[in-house]
């Protein structure tokens, strides 16, 4: 009895099989991700040091000769405005310099005041008391000249004019100096600039204005979005590189530190497009492709490639927000393949 049905059995299955073709052949198991619009950026990565911009650099010179008799500052050193730099003791022939032209002032006017004398005595002519006046003119400006030096003064404090950083020095305790030579150069800590490192076939795609993020690689926790000011025109002959300039905002400046080694991401070029992973792009000899998944099928779309960022691929092709595009299980798929969707 079993063995007559048996052929029933079969055929009624094989008819019912042959009226459902979509549960007879096999299914592809798949993962899928939705199209989605994104922005993509194309970037580069350079490196650079923190410097002292050029244009906030004072050079603290010295009013007259004399002696450095106490230096007060290291080099790197952080100084606050007016904070005591160093102490000058004058040079002896400064001071007499200035006891000489004191002295040449009380002449001058003692003079005036004989020649007045003797004026209103008419025992001197106007011109001889025009004669004295101009010599005690001429005394003064002289004396008042060294007294703007501080000749009058043994010893001096020179103070920083402004917050910054010693960036040089060149004096030493116990040093003679002269006059007007510089005894140290004063950078503002508040504007400093990176000059970011560049190979010249990509600085020419930079322009003034492009995005760059700085992170520092001392300090983790550091970072800003600046802009890039300028693109020098000269390699650097040390580096053989092209420097694309920047600079740190002042309310970001206070954590760095000269020689800061400083990372820069620089944006070339920035766009929203359609974006899908990079595991459901596929390659053969016709060009680019990847699969959808619509109505429990498999269809095979011929895409153009463009910005790359992580792990995101730009496309261009018959595509839009919301396809379903196969991201795993790709490589065993043909076109109109049936498929059936799981979870990751």
């Amino acid at each position: 009895m079993n063995r007559q049905r048996c052929p029933t059995l079969c055929l009624l299955l094989g008819l019912w099989l042959a009226g459902n073709p979509a549960l007879a052949e096999p299914r592809a198991q798949v993962q899928t991700e939705p199209l989605t619009r994104h922005s993509l950026s194309e970037t580069i990565t350079v490196y650079g040091q923190v410097q002292p911009d050029p244009e906030h650099i004072n050079s603290i010179a010295l009013p007259r000769a004399g002696m450095i008799d106490r230096l007060l500052v290291r080099l790197g050193q952080r100084v606050s405005a007016d904070q005591e730099l160093l102490e000058l003791a004058t040079a002896p022939q400064a001071q007499m310099d200035y006891e000489k032209a004191k002295a040449a002032v009380d002449y001058a006017r003692s003079n005036l005041e004989q020649k007045q004398r003797l004026l209103s005595q008419q025992l001197a002519t106007h011109d001889q008391v025009a004669s004295a006046r101009r010599d005690l003119q001429d005394a003064e400006a002289k004396l008042q000249a060294l007294l703007k030096l501080g000749n009058q003064h043994k010893r001096e404090i020179i103070r920083a004019p402004f917050s910054g950083i010693i960036t040089e020095l060149k004096v030493s305790q116990g040093q003679r100096v002269q006059a007007d030579s510089t005894a140290m150069l004063l950078a503002s800590g508040d504007t400093l600039i990176v000059p970011l490192g560049v190979e010249p076939e990509d600085a020419r795609r930079i322009r003034p204005g492009m995005k760059v993020v700085l992170e520092s690689l001392f300090q983790q926790q550091w970072h800003v979005q600046v802009e890039v000011t300028d693109v020098l025109a000269k390699v650097n002959p040390r580096t053989r590189l092209l420097e694309v300039l920047t600079r740190v905002p002042a309310s970001k400046s206070a954590p760095l530190v000269l020689g800061d080694r400083i990372q820069g991401t620089i944006t070339l070029h920035q766009e929203t497009t359609l974006a899908a992973p990079r595991s459901a792009i596929l390659r053969d000899k016709n060009g680019s492709y990847l699969f959808v998944v619509e109505k429990g099928r498999a269809h095979r779309v011929k895409v153009t490639t463009g910005l790359q960022q992580q792990e995101l691929v730009a496309v261009q092709g018959s595509l839009h927000v919301g396809d379903a595009v196969v991201t795993l299980g790709n490589y065993e798929l043909e076109e109109g393949m049936a498929v059936q969707e799981v979870k990751p």
